[in-house]
């Protein structure tokens, strides 16, 4: 494979055909709007960041729509919620203080992304300004937004994302419990299946 990889970007646009205008045009600098409008639906978005040594880490965050806040034009920011206590995404910011974000909404199939400088903020302002269905955060993540674009339906159509009649083929995927009991030793995928259950119940409770 070592023959075959990609180093160059000659060598990587030689293999597509070049952007359409409107492809090429479509980031801003502004949350517009619409995509404003479009954040106050969103309930779930994967955010991206990268640490000093050039690892990155993809997190999922969700929340009643609207939990992502719309501060001004140019700036988002997302509510710290319960999670594992690991800090990958918080420990990259301090470290590299970019973020990506991709945003969905259920049934649609066309997403918004943003990307842009970022930093966590316990401004207390801004920590009592996320949607009333939550507790008050103990920090806010802020991305600046340096790029705004939507993202077409194509990856999203080819998956069967959103379409009921395509999940029963993934039935049988692992869960969490089954990964877990595969990768420590005495751990059992029932047992840890009610214990994730419970915990689920519990920590989005504190919510």
């Amino acid at each position: 494979m070592r023959n075959h990889r990609i180093s160059t970007q000659e060598q990587l646009r030689a293999l597509y055909r070049q952007p359409s205008k409107r492809a090429a045009g479509k980031v801003t600098n502004a949350i517009t709007p619409e995509v404003a409008r479009f954040i106050n639906f969103c309930p779930f978005a994967i955010l991206c960041t990268a640490g000093a040594d050039g690892g990155v880490d993809a997190s999922p965050r969700g929340g009643p729509p609207g939990f992502i806040h719309v501060v001004d034009e140019a700036h988002l920011a997302i509510p710290d919620l319960g999670g594992n206590n690991r800090l990958d995404s918080f420990q990259n910011i301090l470290e590299n203080p970019y973020a990506g974000l991709l945003m969905m909404i259920p049934g649609k199939e066309e997403t918004v992304r943003i990307n842009g400088a970022a930093h966590l903020s316990t401004d207390p302002e801004l920590l009592g300004s996320f949607t009333t269905e939550l507790r008050t955060p103990k920090l806010a993540l802020v991305i600046r937004a340096d790029e705004v674009f939507g993202h077409c339906a194509k990856a999203l159509r080819r998956a069967g994302l959103w379409a009921p009649e395509s999940w029963e083929a993934l039935a049988e995927a692992p869960d969490l419990a089954d990964i877990y009991a595969c990768q420590f030793k005495n751990v059992d995928a029932s047992e840890m299946r009610n214990q994730l259950k419970q915990t689920y119940t519990d920590d989005l409770a504190q919510d």
